[in-house]
């Protein structure tokens, strides 16, 4: 188990899916700068397709996304996202090698199979795809049997369904009612279309959720053979994502009890034979991330931890970022304004913020030290912020090696709030950022 130091706890911390975060994002980077990211890149890149809508709305959810039960709005947006297909397909012109196409949300089997595939024959012919790793995100309550040919046909590898518990009291409560026969048919659907990966997301910190609801989900998660297990907290945050309001704020676990369901959660799964990445994700020793993991090649984008190497990453659809290395760009999030900027032949970059080559520096140094544990920081960096770091050194949290920073064992659950300290937005920041644990 791990130590529990609530006061190096108490400070919400960025998750550093990027760096520097969207919290710095801003309108003076936008379509012009994606217009001319696009258009310089070359070599190999990976493709993200957001699809901003579910069938059902979860209460918990902080995801931009809304209800797919007008067709007609679905429909108009599968336009705008096939026209920013060809856009940026033709700004790449032939130079670069897509190897990774994700499809993300939301829940992209909000969309009928058949559109699903028309996507894939859109970005098959626009964007130079390279024998590409296809992975995609499913809602098991809207899994149909239909996508079973086509998620074979296409070739989809690796997949990742919204579990969270497997606790109809808990489910009620957050407003995911998925029986748990519904998540094992789906998991033997997708084991029959040839997905050879497939991730569970479970969350603790639920409203009411005990050590014995935790155990629960993780046991018959493992018993279901996931692939991979996703872990994370529950962040209450009401006053950012006003659907939450209809959560009980009054039953959720304070944060001890978060800390000890992670720690729970961690030795939980080791014990299963599972391989910890960074600080909440879980891989079978044979599956890509954990051979990656041994490899010291895990890597960190806004989809968490990934054994994707590639230094670009291309966000399409709307709210989706697009990521550079001098350069991150966030498309407009608000569906009306993203079809007119498209109906205009404009990329539709929103919002962004320029990578300085200190914020290069720093971002490294944040991403080697929470995908790997440890990252050269340099002796006169480390000298100038002993004292910030003693607070952890002094715990055994981490410890200084030459010039290496290396996180121990009993530092995991405090990895986020250490790497923080290297983030200079952080330190004058006020915003507001989920709990490190």
């Amino acid at each position: 188990m791990w130590p529990y130091y609530p006061e190096l706890l108490e400070t919400p911390v960025p998750r550093y899916t990027s760096f520097p975060t969207a919290a710095e994002f801003g309108p003076a980077v936008g379509s012009q700068e994606l217009d001319a990211a696009l258009r310089a890149v070359s070599g190999d890149v990976s493709l993200y397709l957001h699809i901003p809508f579910c069938e059902q709305i979860c209460w918990y959810c902080g995801c931009n996304t809304g209800a797919a039960n007008r067709r007609d709005r679905l429909a108009s947006y599968l336009d705008s996202l096939h026209r920013e297909i060809a856009l940026v397909g033709t700004r790449l012109d032939g130079r670069v090698s897509v190897r990774r196409v994700a499809f993300g949300g939301g829940s992209p089997n909000a969309i009928a199979p058949t559109d699903f595939v028309r996507l894939v024959d859109a970005l098959t012919l626009k964007c130079d795809l390279v024998d590409p790793v296809w992975s995609i995100e499913l809602d098991p309550r809207t899994l149909s049997d239909d996508w079973e040919p086509v998620l074979r046909v296409v070739g989809v590898q690796r997949a990742s369904m919204g579990v969270q518990t497997f606790s109809p009291r808990l489910q009620a409560a957050i407003g995911r009612v998925q029986p748990d026969a519904m998540i094992e048919g789906s998991t033997a659907m997708l084991r029959r279309a040839g997905v050879s990966s497939i991730n569970f997301d479970l969350m603790y910190g639920l409203p009411g959720q005990t050590m014995d609801d935790l155990q629960a989900s993780l046991a018959r998660s493992v018993e279901l053979g996931a692939d991979r297990i996703a872990l994370f907290g529950y962040a209450h945050v009401p006053h950012i994502i006003p659907r939450q309001k209809r959560i009980d704020a009054s039953e959720l676990p304070d944060q001890a009890q978060r800390f000890a369901m992670a720690a729970t959660g961690h030795d939980y799964l080791a014990a299963a034979g599972y391989v910890p990445i960074g600080f909440d994700h879980f891989a079978l020793p044979g599956d890509p991330m954990a051979m990656a993991a041994r490899a010291g090649q895990v890597h960190r984008n806004f989809q968490g931890f990934t054994d994707d190497a590639a230094p670009v990453l291309l966000g399409l659809g709307a709210s989706a970022i697009s990521m550079f290395p001098d350069v991150i760009v966030q498309n407009e999030k608000n569906a009306g304004r993203y079809r007119m900027m498209l109906s205009q032949d404009r990329v539709p970059g929103h919002v962004g913020v320029l990578r300085s080559a200190s914020d290069r520096e720093l971002g490294g140094i944040i991403t080697e030290f929470l995908c790997q544990g440890r990252a050269r920081v340099g002796r006169e960096r480390l000298a100038a912020m002993a004292p910030a770091l003693a607070q952890f050194t002094q715990r055994g949290l981490a410890v200084i090696e030459g010039e290496d920073l290396v996180l121990l064992q009993d530092g995991v659950p405090y990895a986020r709030t250490i790497a923080a300290l290297f983030d200079p937005y952080r330190q004058d920041s006020a915003r507001r950022f989920s709990s490190a644990v």
